[in-house]
């Protein structure tokens, strides 16, 4: 009997049928070290979109003017021209010329306008006639008087005849005086005409044009009842409310720095002309005036201001000092290099090392490194550093 010798090696398995795998996959104790690695490699290079920005305050850089250090108290108000006027007519007719536009310098008493004065010189002229006639009949009846004054005398003519002369003459008189009177009238309402300046100012608004009707106080819905607005220029003051709790920092006389909305770069000397001597109880203010010390052209009526009430040690304000490049002193971090500035750009700090000039309040003055308007860190944590990522609170 032949024994016919098996092969077995068919029945071996290889390293990856032993593993569980299928031919040709890599086992897990080589993948797992893989993923380790590339997991930490991702942890690394996105670490910082990672980490949470750090919550930031900033400020700007800021030009300040000298005066800014002594002042007490800030408001803010509205030019208001103290001497003002709607300048209408006393008379009802129809506009017919308008001598002036917004803008015109005016003196006090010049024609701004007309209306139509036909009707009114009708009536001056029938009112000189009037009066020509009574003239008249004055030479007439003063010689029929002392006629009958010469016959009473000589006993020829009676009582009655002499008291009727009499009267008849008072009546003449009386009539001339009516008819001067009427002139005087006549020549006021053909006046009433004529719209007048009332004082030397600019023409602000035109409120009327030729061809409207115009009337005191618009007693129509189409009449007008100013033609012109106009203002003196010269009495142009701020008006400003000062809180209730403030009003004890500001006295007459204390010296103030006015900037105009419209010229932020432009600063007035003013000075505190007068303090209402009420208060409005809905806002809790009381109403103060500040005049213009020094005022160009470009100062108009309605402009927004901005009052920076002055101490009365200060310099006071267009001493001839320019602006300042300043930033809040809590803003400076000191270190072994000298000052620094945490700015951001685009979320991301970056130091700047700056030079600093003199204390200026609760600020300090730079004299380079950063540029007006750069947004800098205030009170910036110990943590900051330079190309870490903020979050502007």
């Amino acid at each position: 009997m032949t024994s016919d010798k098996v092969d077995l090696s068919a029945l071996r398995l290889s390293s990856e049928q032993k593993e569980g795998l299928p031919p040709g996959r890599t086992p897990w104790k080589i993948l797992i070290p893989l993923l380790i690695i590339a997991a930490a490699a991702a942890v690394f290079f996105l670490k910082d979109s990672v980490t949470p920005p750090v919550r930031v305050e900033t400020v700007p850089v800021l030009l300040v003017s000298p005066s800014q250090a002594n002042t007490v108290l800030t408001a803010s108000g509205y030019v208001v021209a103290q001497v003002k006027a709607a300048v209408a007519s006393k008379g009802t007719g129809r506009l017919e010329k308008l001598y002036v536009e917004e803008g015109d310098r005016v003196r006090k008493g010049q024609i701004l306008a007309q209306l139509e004065d036909s009707d009114m010189a009708a009536l001056l002229e029938k009112a000189h006639a009037d009066l020509g006639v009574a003239e008249a009949d004055s030479a007439d009846s003063r010689q029929t008087y002392d006629r009958q004054q010469t016959l009473y005398a000589s006993g020829l003519t009676s009582t009655a005849e002499l008291t009727s002369a009499k009267a008849r003459h008072d009546r003449v008189i009386a009539s001339i005086r009516s008819a001067r009177a009427a002139i005087r009238s006549a020549e006021v309402a053909l006046e009433n005409t004529r719209i007048r300046a009332p004082f030397d100012g600019t023409v602000l608004t035109k409120n009327a044009d030729v061809g409207e009707v115009v009337a005191p106080l618009a007693a129509t819905a189409n009449s007008r009842a100013a033609v012109v607005t106009m203002a003196d220029m010269s009495s142009l003051q701020v008006e400003a409310d000062v809180s209730e709790s403030n009003i004890t920092r500001v006295t007459i006389g204390q010296p103030c720095e006015i900037t105009l909305d419209a010229y932020p770069d432009m600063r007035y000397p003013g000075y505190v002309y007068k303090i209402v001597p009420t208060a409005d109880r809905a806002k809790a203010t009381v109403l103060t005036k500040i005049a213009f010390a020094k005022r160009d052209e470009r100062v108009l009526p309605e402009m927004s201001a901005k009052v920076l009430f002055l101490s009365a040690d200060s310099p006071g304000p267009g001493s001839g000092a320019a602006p300042k490049l300043t930033v809040p002193t809590s803003a400076l971090v000191r270190s072994d290099r000298g000052w620094l500035l945490f700015r951001v750009r685009e979320g991301i700090a970056e130091q700047v090392e700056v030079r600093i000039g003199e204390q200026i309040g609760a600020t300090t003055q730079i004299l380079g490194g950063v540029s007006e308007g750069d947004m800098i860190v205030n009170r910036p944590g110990s943590g900051l550093e330079s190309g870490t990522r903020v979050a502007v609170q």
